[in-house]
């Protein structure tokens, strides 16, 4: 298994902090059996070897004369011949008996002589034999005379072959298991740290697409963890990426035409009415009719789209003082009356019979009078109705534009508020009027609810909350705004 290079700095950190720690646990944990395992064995083999060789402390009740006799004797009845060799020595340090038969020759014995030095009178040795290099465990004990005398001294001598044999072998296993465990710690850890790049991997590739325009690719995602969850996100991005990129072409598709249709009619009437100078005015008359209304159109659709530069800037400002919603609504009404009338449309105004007072901009709020109610014209065919009307209800108005037209598909209702949206193509409008609207709405500390059924109508309901004019003021009661000319026409702002 191998880690492609720009992944590299991942698998070094792992190393660095997570195997290198289990090298070194593992390391110190095989050094610390071995060690104790080493330590114990020869700790258990000499307590073995004390018990063996006890019976010659009989020699400290031997004299001088007597010493190597008892000694021979001893030997010749010992017991243990088969485990170790008890040897004994004289007061001048050589070796006169053994109970191999075998006297060895002229030797150092260094137990021997830290023995002598020792207030212990005892001494080991752990090494090797001078003469053959065999590993050896060795311990000497001086004998003594009841006077405190030495008479000499008994030692004895285990071959350390088969413990070193027996300790090899252990360690060769103690080894072994901890190469395993090294081994599955880093298989394992390759195999977890791929788990983690392959993803991370198709997310840097999936995040070069999108940047390169590339929304419809997407992430296998293999498991639902946490890399799953952040796969399944950048699917979703890449899905709503996808999406708005085919509602800003849609935007500018339909943006393009409702801007080309009102430049077609101005040159093409313009170009009638020049013709028509001095030879037929009331075609020059209605030519320029034709003109300035689209020019209106036009005017209407391009502060539409300011609005929207602003919304989406943060820099959408109100100018807010107390209005009267119903002159703002009637106003509204009446800019649609004719059109509706013409359509084969019957738009009733419920007019308030007293003043509804908010605090607002309004040309904003006429602007999203006009919306709403130009909405629901568009989308109601000839016979059907309109019906405006506003209720007080406790602190706040509402207000209804209800008609009977085509309705919103149900898959459609929740996003009919969202910029560039559109949920029917085939009807004039930028798609960004609601979203406008509704970002105006909230700006007034209100709502806007839409409610539909498809083939029965919709409902647009906006919440306003009612101006309430502070006590020290209210002698000196501020008079609504509701003349035309402080309500400007923003113009046919279309959803």
């Amino acid at each position: 298994m191998q880690l492609e290079i720009k992944f590299k700095s991942i698998a070094m950190r792992w190393f660095f902090n997570v195997f290198l720690i289990v090298i070194v646990a593992v390391g110190a944990v095989a050094v610390f059996f071995s060690v104790t395992y080493s330590t114990l064995y020869i700790e258990r083999v000499q307590t073995l070897a004390d018990d063996y060789a006890a019976d010659f402390s009989a020699l400290s009740n031997a004299s001088g004369s007597t010493f190597y006799s008892t000694a021979v004797s001893i030997a010749a009845d010992f017991k243990y011949k088969d485990k170790i060799e008890v040897q004994v020595i004289d007061k001048r340090g050589d070796v006169i008996v053994s109970t191999t038969g075998f006297i060895p020759p002229k030797v150092q014995m260094p137990d021997y002589e830290s023995a002598l030095d020792s207030d212990s009178g005892k001494a080991g040795y752990n090494g090797k034999l001078s003469y053959s290099g065999e590993d050896i465990l060795a311990y000497t004990t001086i004998v003594k005379n009841s006077n405190n005398k030495v008479l000499g001294a008994y030692r004895w001598v285990v071959s350390l072959e088969e413990v070193n044999s027996k300790k090899n072998n252990f360690t060769f296993i103690l080894l072994t298991c901890c190469l395993g465990v090294l081994a599955f710690s880093a298989l394992s850890g390759i195999f977890f740290i791929k788990s983690i790049v392959r993803p991370i991997r198709d997310v840097g590739n999936m995040a070069r697409k999108i940047a390169m325009g590339d929304f419809d690719s997407r992430i296998t995602i293999e498991k639902m963890d946490e890399i799953g969850e952040l796969c399944d996100a950048i699917n979703y991005m890449a899905s709503e990426l996808s999406e708005s990129a085919h509602m800003k072409s849609d935007f500018i598709s339909s943006v393009s035409h409702e801007l080309r249709t009102p430049l077609t009619a101005i040159r093409g009437w313009g170009e009638t009415a020049k013709m028509s100078v001095g030879t037929d005015e009331e075609l020059v008359r209605r030519g320029l009719d034709v003109v300035l209304s689209e020019a209106d159109r036009l005017s209407g659709l391009v502060e539409e789209l300011l609005d929207f530069s602003r919304m989406e800037n943060g820099r959408l400002v109100l100018e807010a003082r107390p209005v009267d919603v119903s002159f703002l609504l009637g106003e509204a009404s009446d800019m649609y009356t004719e059109l509706a009338r013409k359509q084969g449309i019957d738009l009733i105004f419920a007019r308030s019979a007293e003043a509804v007072i908010v605090s607002g901009d309004p040309n904003r709020l006429k602007q999203v009078f006009i919306n709403i109610i130009d909405n629901a014209v568009k989308y109601t065919e000839a016979g059907g109705q309109v019906l405006v009307e506003q209720t007080l209800e406790e602190g706040c108005v509402r207000i209804l534009v209800k008609d009977t037209g085509v309705g919103i598909p149900a898959q459609d209702i929740d996003r009919v508020k969202e910029k560039f949206y559109k949920a029917n193509k085939t009807v004039r409008g930028s798609g960004i009027g609601l979203a406008v609207a509704d970002e105006i709405i909230k700006q007034h500390k209100g709502l806007l609810f839409v409610e539909s059924t498809e083939g029965v109508g919709t409902t647009v309901t906006i919440v306003l909350p009612l101006y309430e004019l502070p006590e020290e003021l209210d002698e000196n009661k501020e008079e609504p705004e509701h003349q035309a000319n402080d309500s400007e026409n923003k113009g046919d702002i279309n959803g």
